[in-house]
Order: structure tokens, then C-alpha cells, then sequence
């Protein structure tokens, strides 16, 4: 895994996305986001267990950073049964972009 600070970044801004997107009457009950969400609470948690030792020594403000897009990320409600709203005809975005799983793929780059 690359560097824990990247990490806790990238945590703290899928967090807000997530946040938003929750209130966009496609995407908060949508299949990607559904489907992201429930990565994310996975993800960090395994960040947290496999990089404990490096999370305890972050300095301050990455621990705020870390403790609030964990806060975040565990209040998200995953919809149940969420369609995935482009095959249904509802979201009009061209093809391949998508806010959710564009923004989740940042994890892909930072390892």
C-alpha cells in the first residue's frame, strides 16, 4: 500500500462524496453508489487493520481527517435493492462517467 496520508485523503474526499451524493434523488439510490458505499466502509476498515501502526503515528489533523470521513462513511445508508439508474434510463450522464465510480477510482491510482 502506497503512502498512509494518501490514504486518509482519499478516505476524507470519497467521504464527502458520498455525503452529497446521498441527496441526489438518482444517485443516492443507485446501484454504483450502493455498491461504493458498502467498498468504502470496507476499505477503510481494512486500511485501519492493516495499517495500524502507521495510522498511530499520523499527526493531529490527519486523525481529525481519518475520524471524520470514518464517521461519514458509517452514517451512509446503503440503499437495498438500488437500481443501477443509466440501465434504467434515468441518469442521462454520457457513458462511462459516473460521479461515484469516477471518484472511487482515485483509490485504483494511489494503490
Amino acid at each position: 500500500m502506497s503512502d498512509i496520508h494518501s490514504h486518509v485523503r482519499f478516505y476524507s474526499f470519497i467521504s464527502g462524496v458520498l455525503h452529497t451524493q446521498k441527496g441526489d434523488p438518482l444517485c443516492g439510490n443507485c446501484r454504483a453508489f450502493a455498491n461504493t458505499a458498502l467498498r468504502m466502509k470496507e476499505g477503510i476498515a481494512l486500511v485501519e487493520a492493516e495499517q495500524a501502526k502507521e495510522l498511530s503515528e499520523l499527526t493531529e489533523p490527519f486523525r481529525i481527517l481519518l475520524d471524520e470521513a470514518r464517521r461519514i462513511i458509517a452514517a451512509i445508508d446503503i440503499p437495498p435493492d438500488a437500481p443501477g439508474q443509466k440501465k434504467a434510463g434515468n441518469c442521462l450522464m454520457p457513458e462511462g462517467v459516473c460521479f461515484v465510480k469516477s471518484s472511487k477510482k482515485l483509490l485504483d491510482t494511489i494503490g
